[in-house]
């Protein structure tokens, strides 16, 4: 029973790494709203922005990612929603 319990703490303890920041990665600054073949990697089929653990991006591209679709939506280069 003990080594059964030792077992499950090991499982616990071990943390997945995420996968590295694409625009980090890239060494990219700016997200063009422009660009709509790199925004479209960062919404879901239904035209949704994805979250992070999604798309594997750091916060500060997150938060930009985001102004982005918002601005591409407003100039309807994206859709709101897909039918």
């Amino acid at each position: 029973m003990e080594s059964n319990n030792n077992n499950n703490k090991e499982k616990r303890q071990q943390r997945r790494r995420g996968k590295p920041c694409y625009f980090c990665k890239n060494k990219q600054e700016t997200i063009d709203y422009k660009d709509i073949f790199r925004i479209k990697k960062f919404v879901s089929e239904r035209f949704k922005i994805l979250p992070r653990r999604m798309s594997g991006t750091c916060s500060k591209h997150q938060r930009a990612i985001a102004i982005a679709v918002k601005r591409a939506r407003h100039l309807a280069l994206i859709p709101f929603t897909v039918d």
